[in-house]
């Protein structure tokens, strides 16, 4: 039976709240999620993201995850820059940094609203004398948020497997309610890509396999935050200056025209592009107080530096050897490599 009113009331709410846009759509409205993860995982194009493949049952059906649930309330919160933050490939000497990690976690701000909205759909509830339970998922869990977007209406998978709409382009998070409510689904929207393949060209690694298809091993944002230990040569050249994902592919959009302005202060730019010298110096405590609150802070201060001694590397600047040299008898051997790697790479004219 629909609980008549609500799904209305809880859009709005979402929207109240400071969410761009809200979906609803049920549990197990991604029967093809299943079959597509088994094959990408089967195929190894995961890397070393174990946490895919692990509880693929639940990633794969999210009715699994919790069967009391009846309805999923999907939510997108903007996050768009003010600026193609592509220019920061432009100056070598600094780190680029991926505009979802420029200002505060995300991961804590989207999920105070979620949780805001999550006990009004409670109070409500219960206010009509009706039961209602609800779970909250912010990429944390086995969700795979995407398809559950797509199937709520909030946009489509573009080619290169993210999520863009009409109206918000593809800067923006997904959010999930689930609540034992059933609510009216909304319709899912079809893709809109037609023969554009802009963020395919773009990818500095060649990741991409074809529309649709991403090799995660060669994807910058899974190299640079998700891959542990060196990182191939081959790859680490065309990094350049990438310390922290990637927006490649994001930023050739032509969809991002139309994105919707970022109404949160909290993902204002902060980080910016750090000089590479002085990411270079950063002690272990040095790295946690200067990201503090950042969802750079997960990857921890060792593989940041790996990172930074790759752009070191790239920058095609002699002088930022000496910022390298200090890590060549590091304790951990991928630094002390890629230190290596770095000084000899600035001894010689790069190709």
């Amino acid at each position: 039976m629909k609980e008549a009113g609500f799904k209305e009331r809880l859009i709005a709410k979402a929207l109240e709240e400071g969410f761009s846009k809200a979906r609803v759509t049920r549990p197990d409205a991604i029967p093809q999620a299943a079959g597509r993860l088994e094959a990408f995982v089967a195929a190894g194009l995961h890397g070393q993201m174990g946490w895919m493949a692990e509880r693929r049952e639940w990633r794969g059906n999210p009715a699994a995850l919790w069967p009391e649930a009846r309805s999923v309330l999907m939510v997108a919160e903007s996050y768009a820059p003010d600026m193609d933050p592509r220019a920061a490939l432009a100056d070598p000497g600094r780190g680029a940094v991926s505009v979802y990690a420029q200002g505060k976690d995300y991961h804590d701000l989207v999920k105070r609203r979620l949780k805001r909205t999550g006990r009004w759909l409670i109070d409500a509830a219960a206010k009509a004398g009706i039961a209602c339970e609800i779970k909250v998922f912010v990429d944390t869990a086995p969700v795979m948020e995407k398809p559950l977007a797509e199937a709520a209406g909030l946009g489509w998978q573009g080619k290169h497997t993210n999520l863009l709409a009409r109206d918000l382009g593809n800067w923006f998070f997904l959010g999930a309610i689930f609540t034992t409510l059933d609510l009216a689904p909304d319709a899912p929207e079809g893709g809109h890509c037609g023969s554009c393949t802009a963020c395919l060209a773009a990818c500095p690694t060649e990741a991409f396999l074809g529309p649709y298809r991403m090799d995660a091993r060669r994807c910058i944002s899974y190299l640079t935050i998700e891959h542990r230990g060196p990182i191939a040569e081959e790859l680490r050249a065309r990094m350049g200056n990438r310390i922290y994902g990637c927006d490649d592919c994001l930023a050739a959009c032509p969809w991002n025209k139309f994105a919707a302005e970022a109404r949160e202060i909290g993902y204002a730019a902060r980080v910016g592009a750090p000089p590479l010298a002085e990411l270079a110096a950063l002690d272990d405590a040095a790295f946690r107080a200067r990201f503090a609150g950042s969802p750079i802070k997960r990857i921890g201060r060792d593989r940041m530096l790996r990172n930074v001694l790759y752009a070191i590397g790239n920058s095609g600047d002699p002088a930022l050897a000496g910022a390298a040299a200090p890590h060549l008898n590091d304790p951990d051997p991928t630094i002390a490599e890629a230190a290596a790697w770095a000084v000899a790479r600035l001894e010689r004219p790069l190709p």
